[in-house]
């Protein structure tokens, strides 16, 4: 089939790379079924992307579109790792600046369908104006779109009945069962700062963002599936969206991508070659993610925690390009030499194959900041989590994990957020080896049974391709 003869799909990342990696793995799976991509970024994050396999390459169109200039957002900053967490709105601002050169495209392309991201409110009438099908491509889970609450109440249009602090830390009055999906009070703190600094920036409320991005959508996509989260995906679909909801699955590993995408050999070597010499199950494989920014008594409590446990630990330390020099993350004194010459840890400064890792047999958990893309790696091979949020909607997928007893959260202050080494290192132990901590073990291995089911999630994206060829755009 001529490429132009097949329905082509343009995407829409956020500028972040847990949204362009999910965004890439999508457009994958629509190549893998005969759709014609083109996907849509800047020039450095898509020269950041993992290679598309020869296979789809001529299926897979990467086109740059270079970020406007905006006050006080770096030159080189074109991804949230660029910058710090209280920088992004600068960052959204420029991101928002694409919408000229975004509707000059699909205006000479015209594809089939649109899928964009959480960020780019403004697509959905540009789209309409065409007649071109949107969707709005959901990275975070049920749950979370449940927490936030109906677009009428997040865009302002209709009041908001989480009036007090004591409303926004309880359930939210629209979800109708029992349910521990909350944040902490330093997580709610932590959000309505960068909330009102992201006010004085943008050119709409992150609440409006929120709430637009999936109201202008013909049909919300989401990384979910029903065998996880059913009565989630219902709720947000005939109560708090009131719009087609439509998984896609969780798009685990396994399933379409591979860490050899970025692997060079060597790096792998010399990392099994110390895994290797672990005894089985024994590890706890540590990351934060790419964004967070702990502070330095953080970092210290960490590195001090894990070799208070006594466990062997695998730590992949990557600091964010806004970190440099006197910023990094500071190491205790002397702890990196205690590590070296006991053998016991291993410090990874950048890249690592996590999924590799975490499927190597002497790896016996995880300690994770609780990003959904982690936790879908570590879940579809069955490890259970020691869990530390940092931003975000982390905390919300924390509470869901452990009120499941798929992993046990490190203790933290209610208004601070601070955590101790001792509270690291006994919920290291319980989790990896306690016997009190089988409960977790056996939990993380039954999740394996939904989040690697590759036939599962591969039905998921037939029933999502169906869905894409038969949708009939209303009539105006």
């Amino acid at each position: 089939m001529e490429n132009k003869d097949r329905p082509q799909v343009v995407m829409v990342p956020w500028l972040a790379m847990g949204h362009l990696i999910p965004f890439l793995e999508l457009s994958k799976c629509l190549a893998l079924k005969g759709f014609q991509i083109s996907f849509i970024s800047t020039p450095k994050n898509i020269d950041k992307l993992p290679k598309i396999p020869p296979n789809i390459s001529s299926l897979i169109n990467l086109v740059k579109i270079p970020l406007p200039q905006v006050d006080n957002l770096p030159v080189y900053a074109e991804s949230t790792f660029d910058l710090p967490s209280e920088k992004v709105h600068y960052l959204t601002k420029a991101f928002d600046g694409l919408q000229v050169p975004m509707a000059s495209y699909l205006e000479n392309s015209l594809p089939n369908w649109i899928i964009y991201d959480s960020a780019a409110y403004w697509l959905p009438p540009i789209a309409n104006k065409l007649g071109i099908p949107c969707a709005y491509f959901c990275l975070v889970n049920a749950a979370t779109i449940a927490w936030n609450g109906p677009p009428s109440v997040l865009m302002g249009i209709t009041e908001n009945p989480r009036k007090t602090l004591e409303d926004i830390l309880g359930v939210p009055p629209w979800v109708p069962f029992p349910s521990k999906v909350v944040y902490r009070l330093h997580e709610i703190l932590r959000l309505m700062k960068n909330y009102n600094q992201d006010n004085n920036v943008e050119d709409v409320s992150p609440g409006y963002r929120a709430g637009s991005s999936p109201q202008g959508a013909d049909v919300v996509f989401i990384r979910s599936c029903t065998e996880f989260e059913s009565d989630w995906l219902q709720l947000i679909e005939e109560n708090i969206l009131q719009k087609p909801v439509v998984p896609v699955g969780l798009l685990p590993p396994s399933s379409v991508r591979s860490d050899d995408d970025n692997d060079n050999g060597e790096t792998w070597r010399e990392i099994s070659e110390w895994l290797d010499k672990q005894k089985k199950e024994s590890v706890v494989y540590v990351s934060i993610g790419t964004e967070a920014t702990p502070t330095e008594e953080e970092v210290v409590e960490l590195a001090l925690g894990l070799e208070l446990s006594q466990l062997p630990f695998f730590w992949v330390i990557r600091n964010p390009k806004c970190l440099t020099g006197d910023d990094s993350f500071k190491l205790p004194d002397g702890f990196e030499d205690r590590i070296s010459f006991s053998g016991r840890g291993y410090i990874c400064k950048g890249w690592a194959p996590q999924v590799r890792i975490l499927a190597h047999p002497s790896v016996g958990g995880f300690l994770t900041h609780c990003g959904w893309n982690s936790i879908i790696e570590a879940l579809s091979l069955g490890q259970a989590l020691i869990m530390l949020p940092f931003l975000g909607e982390q905390g919300l997928n924390a509470r869901m994990l452990e009120e499941r007893k798929v992993g046990m959260e490190i203790p933290r202050d209610e208004r601070d957020g601070s955590f101790t080494r001792d509270s690291v290192a006994k919920s290291l132990r319980m989790v990896i080896v306690d016997e009190d901590g089988e409960t977790f073990r056996a939990k993380a291995r039954e999740m394996r049974g939904i989040f690697g089911d590759k036939h599962l999630h591969d039905q998921y994206i037939d029933k999502f391709v169906q869905y894409l060829k038969d949708y009939k755009p209303k009539e105006t």
